[in-house]
């Protein structure tokens, strides 16, 4: 569903794949494969308004329990709901398995967020 080469990225590894005013968020590769094995997606209620970088949902894995972090700000327009049965779609196709969609209050907070060399860069970085 997503190109990764067009998507953005926060340095908290979320990616962000923009459709007008409405942006699909999800958990990149890199930080799938620090959780491991995605058991369970705690998704949110459809129409609350989420400023940048506040928790949004929670991924919990075989490892650790995540904070999901909203990589821009605005209001969450659908949810998921395939990954309350299958959240291990997050492992196997991270690019595909979105968590939420949301409509993008300001687009200029986009501006801030890596595009996919500059994350591939970060993520060097982080090992």
């Amino acid at each position: 569903m997503m190109n990764e080469a067009e998507l953005k990225y926060s340095k908290d590894h979320e990616w962000v794949g923009v459709d007008g005013d409405a942006a699909y968020v999800g958990i990149t590769n890199y930080a799938q494969i620090q959780l491991g094995d995605i058991v369970y997606v705690e998704l949110p209620e459809v129409g609350i308004e989420i400023d940048k970088d506040e928790v949004v949902c929670a991924v919990e894995s075989v490892k650790t329990a995540a904070d999901i972090l909203m990589p821009v700000s605005g209001v969450v327009t659908d949810v998921n709901k395939e990954l309350e049965d299958t959240p291990e779609m997050i492992n196997t196709s991270p690019y595909e398995a979105w968590i939420i969609q949301v409509k993008i209050r300001d687009m200029a907070e986009l501006d801030g967020l890596m595009n996919e060399s500059e994350y591939a860069d970060f993520c060097e970085k982080e090992d």
